[in-house]
This record gives structure tokens, C-alpha cells and sequence, in this order.
């Protein structure tokens, strides 16, 4: 599992062009096929004129930059737009150049810290799941068709456990959101 390690992010503000040579460096080996994209001049400037992504200062992107554009990477394969938005806006509005103790790059140190740890859980959880799978069909003395079905049945396994994952967040998004309209109409009021 690659990720873009904080300790590698630059110091430095980069151009479009640099940083996204520097995503495909970090950032390749996750793409499905060679001709994925890991991120385009495009996607990012599409994420900018969408609000995803605070925009470039003198088109230089900073460090905070890599980050939003690192969570977006991952949350873009199971979130729509407009959750990755609700998610990313509070923490770019408090921490994004945050002067005061917690940053931007605290914040992912430790996220990315915590996901790192439970690898391990993960691969784990998997295994267990690809055993129950091969049991599920181990009476099958056909190999092609017993095979199909606990790879099939393994595939479901994972995906039911996305999906309730998937659930969850999005349930955490509308209640956030819900949170955020009562407290707005309060305010008004």
C-alpha cells in the first residue's frame, strides 16, 4: 500500500507540472491499469474551480496542497464530489496554512499514521474472509466452479464490507450537514 508519506512532501511551493510528477512518483503504484491517471492539470484544476481544493497562490501549490490533493486521491474512488467536499471544507477551513498548534501537516501525519497501524487488522480481517469464502463452497468437486463461487463470495464479502463502511460515512456526512443547516438557521434566527 503506497501512499505520499509526509516526511516526502517538499518544503517547497510547486507548479501544476510538479506536482503532478510528484503525485504519479508518490502515488503510481496504487492505478488498477498503466492507463489510469493518478491526477491530471485537469482534475486538479477542476478541484480548485470546485471549491475541493483552496486555489494556487501565483499557481505555486503548497504542502497543504499535496495533502487535500492526497485525501481527495483516495476518498475520489468511493465518495461522490460533494461528500469529499463536505468532508474536506471545515478541515481546509481550520487547518489549511494554520498558524495556531494543530496544522494541516499534523493532521495527516497522524491520519495517515493511524491507517498505517491498522494495516495489519486489515490484512488480517481479509484473510479471514478469503478462508470463510473457500469454505463456503469446499463441498464443490468441480476446482473451476467451486473456484468461481469463493472468489465470487470473497468479492462480496469485501464489497458488503465497503458498503456498510460507505454507509457509515455518508450517514456521518448528512449528519454533519444536518448539524451544520440547524446551526446556520439558529444563527439567523
Amino acid at each position: 500500500l503506497n501512499y505520499v508519506k509526509p516526511g516526502d512532501v517538499p518544503n517547497i511551493n510547486l507548479y501544476m507540472d510538479q506536482v503532478t510528477t510528484f503525485m504519479y512518483e508518490h502515488l503510481h503504484d496504487t492505478k488498477r491499469t498503466t492507463d489510469d491517471k493518478v491526477l491530471t492539470k485537469t482534475m486538479i484544476n477542476n478541484y480548485a474551480k470546485n471549491n475541493l481544493l483552496p486555489s494556487p497562490v501565483k499557481k505555486k501549490y503548497s504542502k497543504e496542497h499535496i495533502y487535500i490533493l492526497t485525501f481527495i486521491y483516495y476518498f475520489k474512488n468511493f465518495l461522490s464530489i460533494n461528500d469529499i467536499q463536505s468532508i474536506l471544507a471545515p478541515i481546509t477551513k481550520r487547518f489549511f496554512h494554520s498558524e495556531n498548534g494543530r496544522n494541516l501537516n499534523t493532521v495527516y501525519e497522524e491520519i495517515f499514521q493511524r491507517q498505517y497501524e491498522n494495516i495489519d487488522f486489515e490484512v488480517r480481517d481479509m484473510i479471514r474472509k478469503l478462508r470463510d469464502s473457500n469454505k463456503a463452497f469446499a463441498d464443490i468437486e468441480d476446482d473451476e466452479e467451486r473456484k468461481l463461487l469463493s472468489n465470487f463470495a470473497f468479492i462480496c464479502s469485501l464489497s458488503f464490507d465497503i458498503w456498510v463502511k460507505k454507509s457509515v460515512i455518508e450517514s456521518i456526512i448528512d449528519k454533519d450537514m444536518m448539524d451544520q443547516k440547524k446551526s446556520n438557521s439558529k444563527k439567523k434566527n
